[in-house]
């Protein structure tokens, strides 16, 4: 099947304090990583190997999921085809060019026509998160939300009713999961935490906020960002033993529902 949205770039964030966001992340262990010279405001960007965080001190909308796109020109068109309302659309060759789109819960995704920044030239470690495991939305409704998001990431890795709906997808890339928990109020960045003792010797050392068994899915606990964002750490992957899911029995079965 092809797919609407092609390779994932990162998890972009609106920050007042570029600065105060970079000092946090790595703390925690992230990487600052090389940006380019793409964007006029303030920009950084922190990764740990699986996750990149790009830091924007700039009003848009955010939190977005940015994928990157070549020939985004000609790709809009597929996009709009599929009956997508775009929210930003800037398509000129003067320009560096990008759009934007909302999901059905109102979570903002972006798509750029190259990267950003440069990878790392070796894998950074795990930070004192652990091992990131999925990005998961918080939506109404999981079967609607799936639908919606189909054309867009068709390969289904994971799915589950109890104790909440959830689904995870496979995003260009990126492990991203809809979710019907009470306890989320934004997107949830997830890891698989090994050391909780390394951790809080973090949470002394920078006076970090924590919150300990926030109610998500059996997190031991959350961190905030200074911008924000929501860092939910787990001993392990709540979906990590589950049956890896057909995509034409879901595809099946969401259709059944709508």
């Amino acid at each position: 099947m092809n797919r609407l949205l092609s390779r994932w770039l990162e998890f972009s964030v609106r920050t007042d304090d570029v600065i105060a966001s970079l000092s946090f992340y790595k703390g925690l262990g992230f990487e600052e990583l090389e940006t380019g010279e793409t964007w006029s405001h303030p920009y950084a960007v922190v990764s740990d190997g699986d996750l990149n965080i790009g830091l924007h001190q700039r009003e848009f909308d955010a939190p977005a999921l940015t994928f990157v796109q070549m020939d985004l020109a000609k790709h809009a068109r597929r996009l709009s085809d599929s009956q997508l309302e775009f929210t930003t659309l800037r398509l000129d060759e003067d320009v560096f060019n990008e759009l934007g789109f909302n999901d059905r819960d109102g979570h903002p995704i972006s798509v750029v026509e190259a990267r950003t920044f440069s990878q790392a030239p070796e894998a950074p470690e795990d930070s004192l998160c652990g091992r990131f495991f999925e990005l998961t939305l918080p939506v109404r409704d999981v079967m609607r939300a799936a639908h919606f998001w189909a054309p867009l990431a068709p390969t289904i890795s994971d799915m589950r009713e109890e104790p909440t709906p959830h689904m995870r997808f496979e995003a260009g890339g990126l492990p991203l999961a809809l979710s019907e928990s009470i306890a989320l109020d934004r997107p949830a960045l997830c890891f698989k935490c090994p050391d909780r003792d390394a951790v809080q010797a973090a949470v002394e050392r920078h006076g970090l906020q924590f919150e300990k068994f926030p109610g998500f899915e059996g997190a031991f606990a959350v961190l905030e960002a200074p911008e924000g964002s929501h860092l939910y750490l787990f001993d392990k992957d709540f979906l990590g033993e589950g049956i890896e899911v057909d995509e034409t029995e879901a595809t099946d079965s969401m259709n059944q529902e709508l």
